[in-house]
């Protein structure tokens, strides 16, 4: 073969990584012609278009492979005064087999997709990331290199149109439903990526290299944006909700309405404010038996806290339930006194936020709640008089956040919580310092942090956090090495969480990955962690953990994971015995879980993991088992269960205290979960919903034992006491939505649940379902309308 043959071959292969490498730029147009949004691309405005983005590039699962050319994808932009206009052709010579399961906004199922991330600092730090399916079903997120903010709805006009040839997009994305500069030429990061379901394909119009340990800093670029005068981004979206409930007891009727405010203060920072915030409709709780030391952490499921928040994120010392949380103190009584009214929860008044980033890349965020003053109702036994008692006064969050992006991806941020409550109650102050650095080529990346709480209470007390970590961030093989200390009275749970302190730790983590498939894999993951934890005052270990993982993706995208969880020393719990200074002695473990997800594509699908985790105790060993089974029926209508049992055997927990002694049980614990969803699309704008949750939990204690001081357990005859545990919890949501106009939506929800708890154990399952049902019931039915108002549409009107 001549020598000639080897440079020819050489120089294009040469070339075509340096353009993969390399950052694409998309030129745009001005348009003066209105663009309507309907799929058909047919305004002359997109004649007009001469650059092109197109020759898409395989994301996953093969990086770095050009898009074939029966699947050839052409994308223009448009823009005005007030939005960006969006075309996609997006070619498939079997455009019968294109995915287009309908769902609820923010959910991919089983669809083809196409996506725009627009950077409008081009600072390679956060994507707006707009989503279409095939179906016309609309997603979209704040995502940074960590995470991927779906809570966060947008207002922007999509149409998806399946052709005879593939299918085409057209999207129109308002700039106030963006963030950038005010600068007269705008230099936007860019890119575009297209999802083939059914071949389990990824492509990017700008090359994404998965050797390297970031996706935004390898967008490409937006140019010819310039002189725009975007229109003033104010929006008012009134509230009506109606609402009737009952139980065995009462009946009650409420109408309630409000107004959530939205204004861009410029075109960089924007303010959200709720005034008589209604939260009637958000996603109910999953109640569970909790015999752990701490208080179960909830999800957080009310919009204005959800929406765009991952800027009050940072530094991990911000937890929303606080606000309008339960109150923070519990009222004391006398010997012939009892509470008869005791709230759950605090109201919150109102709360405002103001959020945005500048040109140079300092992000800015305020957060602003205000609860009510709450009482408890206490009776004295004798007199039958009643009292009240303060158990949460009016009482003022605060959230700031700065953070300042440098090198496309590398932050230097602060953070600060403070919560002021009236009166002589306890307030608390929490600061956060945070670097977060990597290299230019994202090989490598430091990050660490210095928290520094104050309680000013009855005794005032300070306490600090600090961690260091160090990783390798690209290519096969990398590696993380961390180190952290918490002080003793390091305290943020009044506006954060926080369960451990008073300890130090070495954590490492080593992993190999494939890149790009193999004979048999589309992914393959083997990862190794190592985690020392030691307490601080007695230098003892807490957890000692060696834990491989294996996670791959076959070729049939069948998913799987296999992991050990190795506790090869004996360790002490200073948690558990509730008691400062107090410890007890775990025993070595083994623990193994095998996980199987089989293909999403199919109609019919389910999941699988079993555990089991043996201790270096007698008897004592616990099994667990997740089936999860979905049948999507047509691209309308699907169905998903998902039951988990757990057995733990001859357990060993806190029970009470006697005297002086801390008794601990041994026991047997049994948990139950069902979770049913079911999802009708009646089309893209409207759907029927069910999620139904059962939950059943156990504990049934066999012997008694007294905690010495050496934390070992000794047996105690003397206490008599039932601690048996018998727990049920039952709810279902059934929903009507409709999204009647962009950013409007009425609902319709039916809501019933109850809870029913024991001393007394029972084991049959039946009976639990028998015994929850007839306990006191509650039914709600709810009616709300929220309704989406432009200024700019109705200034002229008036």
């Amino acid at each position: 073969m001549p020598k000639s043959y080897y440079i020819t071959i050489t120089f294009i292969i040469l070339f075509s990584v340096n353009i993969y490498c390399q950052k694409k730029t998309l030129f745009t147009n001005f348009t003066a012609e209105t663009i309507i949004i309907d799929g058909h691309v047919n305004e002359q405005a997109w004649n007009t278009v001469t650059d092109v983005a197109t020759d898409f590039i395989m994301f996953e699962p093969d990086n770095g492979k050009p898009i074939s050319k029966d699947k050839k994808t052409e994308v223009k932009v448009l823009y005005d005064n007030e939005a960006i206009y969006i075309s996609a052709i997006l070619y498939d010579n079997q455009p019968e087999k294109i995915q287009k399961e309908i769902t609820n906004r923010d959910v991919f199922g089983v669809s083809d997709h196409f996506s725009v991330s627009i950077n409008g600092f081009n600072d390679g730090q956060q994507d707006f990331r707009f989503f279409v399916s095939a179906a016309n079903v609309q997603m979209d997120c704040l995502a940074t290199e960590q995470t991927e903010d779906f809570s966060w709805d947008a207002i922007w006009e999509s149409k998806a149109v399946i052709t005879d040839f593939g299918w085409i997009v057209e999207m129109k994305i308002p700039y106030a439903a963006l963030r950038f500069s005010n600068a007269k030429e705008q230099i936007w990061g860019l890119n575009f990526m297209r999802e083939i379901k059914r071949d389990v394909q990824k492509y990017t119009w700008n090359h994404v290299d998965t050797k390297i340990g970031s996706v935004i800093t390898q967008a490409g670029t937006l140019e010819g944006i310039e002189n725009i005068k975007p229109p003033t981004r104010l929006f008012f979206i009134p509230y009506v909700s109606t609402y009737y409930q009952e139980d065995d007891f009462t009946s009650d009727r409420t109408l309630k309405a409000g107004l959530d405010i939205k204004y861009g203060i410029n075109d960089s920072f924007t303010l959200d404010a709720i005034l008589i915030p209604d939260f009637g409709q958000t996603k109910f709780d999953n109640a569970i038996l909790n015999l752990e030391p701490f208080e179960q952490r909830l999800d957080e499921n009310r919009p204005f806290f959800t929406e765009g928040t991952n800027l009050f994120n940072i530094g991990n010392i911000f937890y929303s339930r606080r606000i309008g949380g339960a109150p923070s103190t519990y009222p004391n009584v006398a010997a012939d006194e009892e509470v008869t009214n005791y709230s759950s929860s605090v109201n919150l008044i109102n709360a405002v936020k103001v959020s945005g980033r500048t040109e140079k890349g300092l992000g800015i965020g305020f957060l602003n709640a205000i609860t009510e003053k709450t009482y408890a109702t206490i009776e004295n036994t004798t007199t039958e008089e009643t009292r009240k008692e303060v158990i949460e006064p009016l009482t003022n969050y605060n959230v700031l956040v700065l953070d300042q992006r440098f090198n496309q991806n590398s932050s230097v941020s602060f953070v600060n919580t403070n919560t002021t409550r009236n009166g002589s109650f306890r307030d608390a102050n929490v600061s956060a310092l945070l670097f977060d650095l990597s290299t230019k080529a994202n090989s490598y990346n430091l990050y660490g942090d210095l928290k520094y709480s104050t309680i000013n209470s009855i005794e005032d007390y300070d306490g600090i956090k600090s961690s260091l970590n160090f990783a390798k961030t690209s290519g096969k093989y990398r590696y993380s090495f961390s180190g952290r200390y918490t002080s003793k009275d390091f305290d943020n749970n009044d506006l954060g969480i926080n369960f451990y302190t008073n300890f130090y730790n070495l954590y490492s983590n080593l992993s190999y990955r494939i890149l790009n498939p193999t004979k048999t894999f589309n992914t393959f993951r083997f990862q190794n962690e190592f985690n020392l934890v030691f307490d601080n005052t007695t230098g003892k270990l807490q957890e000692g953990l060696y834990k491989p993982t294996i996670k791959a993706t076959t070729k049939r995208n069948h998913y799987f994971e296999i992991g050990l969880d190795i506790k090869p020393f004996e360790a002490y719990d200073f948690y558990e015995p509730r008691v400062d200074g107090r410890y007890l002695q775990l025993p070595r473990s083994i623990g193994e879980y095998v996980g199987v997800e089989f293909n999403r594509n199919n109609a019919f699908t389910f999941d699988i993991t079993q555990s089991v985790t043996k201790y270096d105790q007698e008897g004592r060993v616990n099994y667990g088992i997740a089936v999860g089974p979905k049948y999507r029926m047509n691209d309308k209508f699907s169905l998903y269960l998902v039951v988990d049992y757990t057995i733990k055997k001859n357990d060993i927990g806190w029970v009470d205290f006697e005297n002086s002694d801390i008794i601990f049980g041994k026991r047997d614990r049994e948990i139950l979960q069902n979770d049913l969803t079911g999802k009708y699309a009646i089309n893209d704008k409207m759907a029927l919903n069910l999620t139904a949750r059962y939950y059943w939990s156990y504990s049934a204690i066999k012997d008694f034992y007294a905690l010495e001081n050496n934390g070992q357990l000794s047996e105690n005859n003397t206490y008599n006491l039932n601690r048996n545990r018998n727990f049920n919890s039952w709810n279902l949501d059934f929903s009507y939505s409709w999204w009647f106009a962009p950013g409007s939506e009425l609902s319709i929800l039916y809501r019933n649940y109850a809870q029913e708890g024991s001393r007394n154990v029972e084991k049959r399952l039946n009976t639990n379902l028998k015994n929850v049902f007839d306990s006191n019931m509650t039914n709600i039915l709810s009616v709300s309308v929220r309704y989406f108002i432009d200024y700019n549409v109705i200034k002229n009107k008036f």
